[in-house]
């Protein structure tokens, strides 16, 4: 009986990855669906990203699709940063990591900002560099 005891614990534990595992696995197929719409999108555990046109089109990803979508115009939008540990970087020289890594859209309007959370410093100095690009692009 004591060694059921002890075993019990790793029976939860194993129950319990197993269920993270398969919200993880829903959250991925939700992303994916939700994904087609645009011309290019990106999937982390903080938040997605998708731009189609000018759009971008940003929220939370959650095991039935994402949540809290925010839509704005590159349009609008006069400066894109990359904050990192709450600093603001340039792109092209960011560092390799970070505690806290957002993409941050400053607006012609006074005080309107939008901090798209990231996981991985390259992945949002490669989406800060294309949607620069396209912001100059649209500015000219």
């Amino acid at each position: 009986m004591e060694r059921g005891l002890l075993w019990l614990p790793l029976l939860f534990a194993f129950f319990w990855l197993a269920w993270q595992g398969s919200q993880e696995y829903q959250k991925i197929e939700a992303y994916r669906t939700w994904a087609e719409q645009f011309e290019r999108a990106k999937y982390d555990i903080y938040a997605v990203l998708g731009q189609k046109d000018n759009n971008i089109t940003w929220g939370k990803p959650t095991p039935k699709g994402p949540i809290k979508l925010e839509t704005f115009s590159l349009l609008d939008v006069q400066k894109i940063t990359l904050i990192i540990d709450d600093k603001q970087v340039e792109i092209d020289k960011a560092p390799e990591k970070g505690r806290t890594i957002e993409l941050e859209f400053l607006f012609s309007e006074p005080d309107k900002t939008v901090r798209v959370p990231f996981t991985e410093v390259p992945l949002a100095a490669e989406w800060g560099k294309f949607l620069q690009s396209q912001l100059q692009r649209l500015q000219s």
